[in-house]
């Protein structure tokens, strides 16, 4: 069972916001998603995926790819996009396509991590090309998807802390 505070709400009209709290610092939540070793043990969504492409190049002009395998079916999903801004560990702002579009167009993530008390607020702010790529990503199981996600993420920060001698 989630704990998770994941908040996921419509913002103007084509805008989704996407945010939660972690209980790490905000360097350790900034690599979480952005070093591909890291990226692979917790942004999978349903058990029985796996993500055997996960190419980062955490830079302005640099791009990212990644690619799902469901084990079980041998099905993949795949997207990428590029990276158009990067201050680390505060921000990064990047495209997104989908290989096999589920929503129209492109999407326009501006990623923000601002540690408050030793946690760590993550914002995802997803601009899309129209309000109808908007409503058809809040019409999939996507919420669902980033809270097995984010729940996955969250006890991976745990071990690390915990790695680190900074756990409980």
């Amino acid at each position: 069972m989630s704990n998770s505070d994941l908040k996921v709400e419509a913002r103007g009209e084509r805008a989704l916001v996407i945010s939660r709290t972690f209980n790490a610092p905000v360097e350790m939540v900034f690599d979480a998603h952005t070093k591909p070793e890291l990226v692979r043990q917790w942004l999978l969504g349903p058990e029985g995926w796996t993500m055997p492409v996960c190419e980062i190049d955490l830079r302005p002009g640099g791009r990212y790819r990644y690619v799902w395998k469901k084990e079980k079916t041998g099905d993949e999903m795949g997207m990428g996009g590029e990276f158009k801004e990067v201050t680390r560990p505060e921000k990064y702002v990047a495209t997104e396509k989908f290989d096999e579009s589920w929503y129209p167009g492109e999407g326009l993530s501006t990623t923000t991590f601002e540690e408050r008390a030793g946690k760590t607020y993550f914002q995802n702010v997803m601009q899309y090309e129209s309000r109808a790529a908007r409503e058809a990503v809040l019409a999939s199981p996507m919420e669902e998807g980033l809270v097995v996600g984010y729940d996955r993420l969250e006890s991976l920060l745990n071990k690390q802390a915990q790695a680190a001698g900074q756990g409980e």
